[in-house]
């Protein structure tokens, strides 16, 4: 054999490792079907239920968003101990297991003020998890030589699967009460397929603090997030009122899951093909876009009040939140060091699910509460034109630079 044939049969995974990598890439698409079919529970039908516990539409923007504001803080120190200590299988599983142990407290304690205990450590360990898990999905993905769109979608398939089966479910067992025991039996799964999972190392078993320090004064990054706050504050206002607003329309809580399932299948083919083409087009030309649809998005839900057509717009979820994700992700894993990636990604996720979430979900509800749903609406579409303009300058001052 030549020395060239070494080189290339060297390079070449072994039969166990191809395998493995495959065996991985499964457990994965597992891990992030079962993960996403749970938060299917809690979308659509947790604000229904805070609903009828009596709180009002501000109390429940709070009640939905107040974990992810203090993901602000959970999810870069999540994200820093795995670089740290070299290990994201662990803590996930840590972090899902003291999900479910809060999600007990939720569901079976009364007043105000326990649910807003109980809700906020919920989101505070469910959301810290996400971050970590899309850096071992594209860690993974990459070493198969795979997109991590591909792998991604099929947190979409099982959102959507779930919140289509989610209202038929609680109506055959007694509707709302029995929301719990199908929120924890759904758990079971990935709670199971963890064990499974091999955890990826990072490249080292230390983390230089000049380089978290180079990140966290890295202008370009933290213009970069102050651009993806203002585009998802109106998102994520959507996320934790609009099954409230699509009531006041005279919509269902069946119509309520088939609307976040719309929302979650219209995802899969942006994951699926967006992800391989990813390099050929701007990041930041194609949030510019993203913003202008979003803007769009949100007049034409202010304007309609019909409440079928308003359950179908979810779809726009396809052109707008997907595209979004795919490219803020792929983004931050190239502006950070390799060596601070699951911290790069804790940052995102805490800007998209803190900041951008009690803000949205507190300011959203007040205007709802004081002015209507509509004017909820407009304020995001004004907010996100912000952002289109203030993208449009950044993509072409970047571009003279060049």
């Amino acid at each position: 054999m030549s020395t060239s044939e070494k080189e290339a049969s060297a390079s070449e995974p072994s039969e166990a490792e191809v395998s493995g990598m495959a065996k991985q890439l499964w457990t994965l698409r597992g891990l992030n079907f079962s993960y996403y079919a749970t938060t299917a529970v809690l979308l659509p039908f947790l604000p229904i239920y805070f609903l009828n516990q009596g709180f009002t539409s501000a109390q429940i923007g709070i009640l939905m968003t107040i974990g992810p504001f203090v993901a602000i803080f959970a999810q870069p120190f999540w994200g820093y101990m795995s670089d740290r200590y070299n290990s994201l299988k662990k803590i996930i599983f840590l972090l899902w297991a003291l999900t479910i142990l809060s999600s007990v407290g939720m569901f079976f304690t009364t007043g105000y003020p326990y649910a807003l205990t109980f809700t906020l450590l919920l989101y505070f360990f469910m959301l810290s998890s996400v971050p970590l898990l899309d850096s071992l999905t594209i860690k993974s993905a990459l070493q198969a030589r795979k997109s991590y769109g591909s792998i991604r979608l099929w947190g979409s398939i099982g959102f959507s699967s779930t919140a289509v089966l989610s209202g038929w479910l609680l109506g055959l067992f007694g509707g709302l009460g029995s929301m719990p025991y199908l929120y924890w039996s759904i758990w079971l799964l990935p709670i199971l397929l963890v064990f499974f999972l091999k955890d990826e190392k990072g490249p080292g078993q230390s983390i230089d603090f000049r380089l978290l320090a180079g990140v966290l004064k890295n202008k370009s990054f933290l213009w970069f997030l102050l651009l993806v706050l203002l585009i998802m504050i109106p998102h994520r206002m959507n996320d934790g009122l609009f099954v409230l607003y699509l009531q006041d329309r005279g919509g269902t809580d069946t119509m309520a899951g088939l609307a976040w399932a719309l929302a979650a299948v219209s995802e899969i083919p942006t994951f699926a093909l967006l992800g391989r083409y990813m390099h050929k087009f701007n990041e930041l030309a194609l949030l510019f876009i993203v913003s202008v649809l979003y803007t769009v998005r949100w007049v034409l839900y202010g304007y309609i009040t019909d409440p079928f057509a308003l359950m179908f717009l979810q779809a726009t979820h396809m052109i707008t939140f997907a595209v979004f994700w795919l490219v803020a992700v792929h983004y931050v894993d190239r502006m950070v060091p390799e060596e601070l990636r699951s911290t790069g990604q804790a940052m995102l996720s805490a800007v998209f699910l803190g900041v951008a979430g009690i803000t949205g979900g507190y300011v959203g509800g007040l205007i709802k509460d004081t002015w209507g749903g509509e004017d909820m609406y407009f304020f995001g579409a004004v907010l996100t034109a912000v952002a289109a303009v203030l993208l449009l300058f950044t993509h072409l001052r970047n571009g003279r630079r060049v």
